[in-house]
């Protein structure tokens, strides 16, 4: 098939979804099929900038920056950047060309006005692939309520879905948000289609443990954004509970809004027993993990939304268990208690939590074969062939 693919990462960023988006993009081009990513780039000196990566075109469309910005700004910024990809795409050599599919990425939830013009010039389907179910998630956190700005992310994000032909969403729990999207027409399909990975690149971590303070300790780590949407302080509230067991190190690696103050929490903790490092690149995370026995997963217990975040999946692939804390209900907890692959308390409660680690603990020194369990559990669920498989068979 003759594919386009449009979102707003990729590499060279290093969050999951440029990540993710890079796995599949590979993977696309394996099974042979012809793939163009479409990207917003505010660097770019020239409308538009096409070039070739492992056998995939990346077509970047000069648009304004939206990454790093204050959220008026970002916001305004976002609801611009596809209309400028438009106007710079139909300037580039592209414009004539025309596709068997569009696939777009959200987040962001502004790609419709750019995803509508490719559908329409190329009379396809589209499908949308939703990782994150805005404006909903951040009404959940107290970060928006009801009203004027509400209403105004929830109309693009309901444009956003007209547009689709196909939504594939993160759980079975997530279903439920498109069942009215998807009731108002017999030919609109609506799809369980999980995050996903490629096999690992092993890069040397720039992280040493064995040369830091962690040295000796088992070392139980969070690799990722650490923001509102992750509700880390349980977290260090479990690092401060775990201080009297001298064998035991957290280790927190990544950035994001709530970084600085969550250093400044482990130090007011006096916590002897914390390590924050800068993110590294993503081709160094497996290495990484060699040098650690348990994975963390937090999500804020606001949440009403099911997410499986990236992070899981990293951890599971390089057969390490993990602990996790996540809103009631999660369809996570289930898959981790299915699998064998951790421990997941859904109380946000201190005690609750310190007991599920203290669970994980035990077992890693009973269970011999956990290791494989998780591998296994990761090929099984999140292979990257599997998901561009179940992408183009819905597609045709």
């Amino acid at each position: 098939m003759k594919i386009a693919l449009v979102a707003d990462t990729f590499p060279p960023l290093r969050t999951s979804g440029a990540v993710q988006l890079r796995d599949l993009s590979r993977e696309f081009a394996r099974q042979g099929h012809d793939l163009t990513v479409f990207l917003p780039d505010s660097d770019i000196d020239r409308p538009w900038h096409v070039q070739e990566w492992e056998d995939v075109r990346i077509v970047r469309l000069r648009a304004p920056t939206i990454k790093d910005l204050g959220y008026a700004r970002r916001t305004l910024n976002e609801f611009l950047m596809p209309f400028a990809m438009l106007r710079n795409f139909r300037k580039s050599p592209l414009v004539t060309d025309r596709w068997d599919a569009v696939i777009w990425y959200s987040p962001s939830i502004f790609h419709a006005p750019f995803v509508r013009a490719l559908k329409a010039t190329s009379r396809c389907k589209g499908y949308l692939i939703i990782r994150d179910i805005f404006p909903e998630w951040a009404l959940d956190l107290g970060l928006l309520r009801k009203g004027l700005i509400y209403s105004f992310f929830r109309r693009v994000a309901e444009n956003q879905y007209r547009q689709a032909d196909i939504i594939g969403v993160q759980t079975p729990g997530n279903i439920k948000y498109f069942d009215r999207w998807a009731g108002k027409s017999p030919d609109r399909v609506l799809e369980v289609l999980p995050n996903w990975l490629d096999k690992p690149v092993i890069v040397p971590s720039s992280i040493r443990i064995d040369q830091t303070p962690l040295c000796g300790r088992k070392v139980l780590v969070y690799a990722g954004n650490m923001g509102v949407a992750q509700g880390m302080d349980i977290i260090l509230q479990l690092a401060d509970r775990m201080q009297k067991r001298e064998d035991l190190g957290f280790l927190f690696v990544g950035r994001g809004g709530d970084t600085l103050r969550l250093r400044n929490m482990a130090q007011s903790l006096e916590l002897k027993n914390v390590l924050f490092h800068d993110e590294i690149e993503p081709d160094e995370i497996p290495e990484l993990y060699t040098q650690c026995h348990v994975g963390i997963v937090a999500l804020n217990h606001q949440h009403k939304s099911h997410n499986i975040p990236g992070k899981f999946l990293t951890y599971i692939r390089s057969g390490i268990p993990v602990l996790a804390n996540v809103n009631p209900g999660n369809d996570l907890i289930t898959l981790i208690a299915e699998e064998g692959v951790g421990e997941a308390c859904e109380t946000n409660d201190i005690d609750d939590l310190e007991a599920q680690c203290l669970k994980l603990l035990e077992r890693i020194e009973r269970e011999t074969d956990i290791k494989a369990k998780c591998e296994s559990a990761f090929e099984r669920h999140f292979s990257v062939a599997h998901i561009v498989e179940a992408i183009t068979a819905t597609l045709r």
